[in-house]
């Protein structure tokens, strides 16, 4: 399994990249959301893979954060009838964390606009991966939104940490602000949770 290039970017198209390592051109296909973070043409480059094997061809998948990624590999792997056309296109569509929002919040509508997509589609992605995003999904889309100073994100990404181990989103934004207050404004998201995972 290739799990990621790094060499010259040669070229650069809104739904493909070729990626030069060692005298090797790599045609990887990318959603929108990588194009806008890739760097000038002759630059180097780091791109996060997924390679699919079919019989008439080996296709590499090409993203330049985990997020996109993972993102990825769940809508294939998970939601049935979505392949890796409609998953990028998902990934163009909007950003990670909108797409969590919008499988949290059931937003069919939002879903539904994304090219390829359409009311079934959507639907499906909602039933088939709600309990995968879940708050934290929620959380993480109302917080991007709001656009957070670093120390409001460190709580943020603390909380997102108590979500996912299972706190209930109240009790985890209470725990984390009464951490912060003790240990100041300067902890780490780490500290932070720490502290919360003592005191409960």
């Amino acid at each position: 399994m290739i799990t990621f290039l790094r060499g010259t970017l040669v070229e650069s198209l809104p739904t493909q990249a070729i990626v030069e390592v060692q005298g090797v051109g790599y045609e990887v296909l990318i959603p929108l959301s990588s194009y806008d973070k890739l760097p000038p043409p002759g630059k180097e480059v780091k791109l996060l893979t997924h390679l699919l094997v079919r019989e008439d061809a080996h296709v590499l998948y090409g993203f330049m954060t985990i997020a996109e990624r993972e993102l990825f590999r769940l809508l294939i792997e998970t939601v049935s009838g979505i392949g890796p056309k409609t998953a990028l296109n998902v990934l163009s569509g909007m950003s990670v964390a909108a797409f969590r929002g919008a499988v949290a919040n059931g937003d069919i509508k939002a879903l539904a606009q994304i090219s390829g997509v359409g009311k079934k589609t959507a639907e499906r992605i909602v039933v088939e991966l709600r309990d995968k995003v879940g708050a934290a999904g929620a959380w993480e889309a109302s917080s991007e939104a709001r656009g957070l100073s670093p120390e409001d994100q460190r709580v943020n990404d603390a909380v997102l940490a108590l979500l996912a181990l299972g706190f209930k989103q109240i009790e985890a934004h209470d725990a984390v602000r009464a951490a912060q207050a003790m240990l100041g404004t300067s902890a780490t998201v780490e500290e932070l949770v720490r502290a919360c995972l003592k005191k409960g």
